[in-house]
């Protein structure tokens, strides 16, 4: 794998991440909220999500401002975008 690829593999896992939290936003907030600290909050939104370490802290910096319905557009069309770059399409 290529650095192109892999800096387009992982900037989509990222997206990947966020979509899904934005979808499961209650849950999210909810684990958040009923953490103990940060760590506990990334590994259970890890756990949730079924995302790495990245993903999941990609979702704990996550700017609320983006939880619009314009900005989760915006996110799933550049992942499909990334997608389509990709060899394997995932």
């Amino acid at each position: 794998m290529d650095e192109d690829e892999r800096q387009t593999r992982q900037e989509l896992m990222i997206l990947d991440a966020l979509v899904q939290a934005m979808g499961r936003r209650d849950e999210v907030f909810q684990i958040i909220e009923d953490s103990e600290d940060a760590d506990e909050a990334r590994r259970r939104v890890g756990q949730l999500l079924d995302v790495g370490e990245l993903g999941s802290r990609a979702v704990l910096d996550m700017q609320v401002r983006r939880l619009t319905r314009d900005q989760r557009r915006a996110l799933a069309s550049r992942a499909e975008e990334l997608r389509s770059k990709l060899p394997d399409g995932r």
